[in-house]
């Protein structure tokens, strides 16, 4: 069993995943995933996160308001994410960012969410769990005016580029399935070059699950075809990987390394 992981961002208050949760905690106990993080999208999800993660050892959580809801963000919504946030088992703010793919909500609105939201985080002394997908210019140059450069962008789709200019404002790179796709070429070129002293994994579940998975269900437990795939692509034992990789996570997220078993 190589040291202990962390996926460090799962939706496990989703209905794919609720249904059977302690059969999916179990599973990835065994698989040697110590903690979760379990991720805010909006009101609901992030009450939900909260009372998930205070019921559950082995789970932590963030809270935020997802860019496909940016539209709905409202100064209570942000007073209600604060009051949540003081549960010792928040140790993030988000999913929160910018996301030009789909554009459920305006540019413009999108915009103005995640900047009060990264001063909100600033002002909790939370990181960023940053959800960032064709947008990185824009998404990049509100970080470095907003100034909080605590924080993780979570299931990277950048490019080598985009990377160091995220490593450069001290934030850290997370992979996720994707990474063991075949057509994973950038992020195969991404794992290679980010240090992995600034790397975390993570499953994203119930989406994105990693090959031998993909198409199905993704859970926790699976974050471990994410750590071994990296460990191959740097050459590397997987059992360095885990350490790294949680030694990050704990450092980012303020976890205490000795509860992990």
């Amino acid at each position: 069993m190589p040291a202990a992981l962390i996926d460090t961002h799962a939706h496990l208050d989703m209905k794919e995943l609720a249904a059977d949760l302690a059969a999916v905690l179990e599973r990835a106990r065994a698989a040697g995933v110590a903690r979760i993080i379990t991720i805010g999208t909006d009101s609901a999800s992030s009450r939900a996160a909260v009372a998930l993660a205070e019921g559950h050892s082995q789970l932590y959580c963030s809270v935020g308001l997802h860019p496909h809801d940016a539209r709905l963000f409202t100064e209570a919504l942000g007073e209600e994410l604060v009051r949540l946030a003081a549960s010792p088992k928040v140790v993030g703010w988000g999913e929160i960012g910018l996301d030009y793919h789909y554009l459920y909500s305006p540019i413009d609105a999108q915009q103005a969410a995640f900047r009060v939201q990264v001063r909100l985080a600033a002002e909790c002394l939370l990181p960023l769990i940053l959800h960032v997908r064709e947008a990185h210019e824009d998404a990049l140059r509100i970080l470095a005016e907003e100034g909080w450069h605590r924080g993780v962008f979570h299931c990277f789709s950048g490019d080598v580029a985009v990377a160091e200019r995220a490593l450069a404002l001290g934030y850290y790179i997370s992979l996720a399935g994707p990474l063991t796709f075949k057509n994973a070429g950038l992020l195969a070129d991404v794992a290679k070059h980010v240090p992995l002293t600034r790397l975390m994994v993570e499953t994203d579940c119930p989406y994105l699950a990693p090959v031998p998975h993909r198409g199905r269900r993704n859970e926790p437990a699976y974050v471990i075809h994410t750590a071994a795939r990296l460990a191959e692509l740097k050459g590397l034992e997987l059992a360095e990987v885990a350490r790294a990789t949680t030694e990050n996570a704990n450092l980012l997220f303020g976890l205490r390394p000795e509860l992990e078993s």
